[in-house]
């Protein structure tokens, strides 16, 4: 069996997650048994949503040998501390992944990484997309503005003035708190309902996200992408981003973005190639 845990929450969203179940629905094609790890059972759901048979709710990363055994495999998706817990796991299960937290990170213990940018057999690429969104679909004329999963500190009520200077339609998050719709229907022209994540990043013409995830996966489908630096570090490093023609606007800049947003030299040929897991071996 092969476990995969993955790091999500309403304050971080749901981004490994998302990765996570496009590697799974690929691990499982080629006949591996899989098994979904998480913290937070509305991820589970809404794994389920993506495609993935089942899930098992843990409390977090120490507690993955709860439910793995030495005969199984683990990949970890998460940036919590591990409080040596580590150790245990590369001692005790047949493989052990992780991804890698920044372009420093190394294998500890002998566990094998995952990168965004990897040239070697000695890691696996972690910039994961799921096949679908390669497939080609008719685009609906339209800017989408999808922030993430989550807005726990109210960023973009925050930054109403910023979002006024724009007609975008808003994709909501899973985890945006109940009646923030109200406030966000003044700053968007249409509020969109999280169910709709797939299908929205997929047809839309225009994509402004600061979800690196939700970026990949729209750009994979031809879809123009501007992505907002405003929320820390990216789950894939911007010049990874920058080399499949995603457009990087730091911060709330309003000028920056109308520029971006008004280019005409957008090329809508995919450039991203699908997910290769040659690399991944549970032997």
């Amino acid at each position: 069996m092969v476990y995969y845990y993955a790091n999500t929450g309403h304050k971080i969203g749901l981004e490994r997650m998302r990765r996570g179940v496009a590697l799974l629905k690929k691990l499982e094609k080629r006949g591996e048994e899989v098994m979904y790890l998480v913290n937070d059972f509305r991820a589970g759901l809404i794994a389920k949503g993506l495609g993935l048979r089942d899930y098992v709710t843990v409390e977090g990363v120490q507690d993955i040998d709860a439910v793995a055994t030495e005969l199984d495999s683990i990949i970890i998706d998460s940036i919590e501390d591990d409080h040596g817990r580590l150790v245990k796991y590369c001692a005790d299960f047949k493989q052990v992944y992780r991804f890698a937290h920044d372009a420093e990170d190394h294998s500890i213990h002998g566990e094998k990484l995952f990168r965004p940018e990897c040239d070697s057999d000695e890691c696996a690429d972690a910039m994961i997309i799921d096949d679908r969104y390669y497939n080609e679909v008719e685009k609906e004329e339209r800017t989408l503005f999808f922030l993430g999963d989550a807005d726990y500190d109210k960023v973009i009520l925050s930054n109403a003035s910023f979002f006024k200077n724009f007609e975008m339609e808003i994709l909501l998050g899973n985890y945006f708190f109940v009646k923030y719709e109200d406030d966000l229907a003044k700053l968007f022209t249409t509020l969109h309902e999280p169910e709709e994540y797939r299908d929205l990043i997929e047809n839309s013409t225009t994509l402004v996200t600061a979800s690196a995830q939700a970026a990949v996966e729209a750009r994979a489908n031809g879809t123009k992408v501007i992505f907002l630096k405003i929320m820390g570090e990216p789950l894939y490093p911007e010049s990874l981003m920058r080399s499949y023609g995603i457009d990087i606007v730091d911060g709330f800049d309003s000028e920056r973005l109308k520029s971006c947003l008004e280019k005409n030299s957008h090329n809508n040929e995919n450039n991203i190639k699908i997910y290769n897991d040659s690399k991944i071996s549970f032997k």
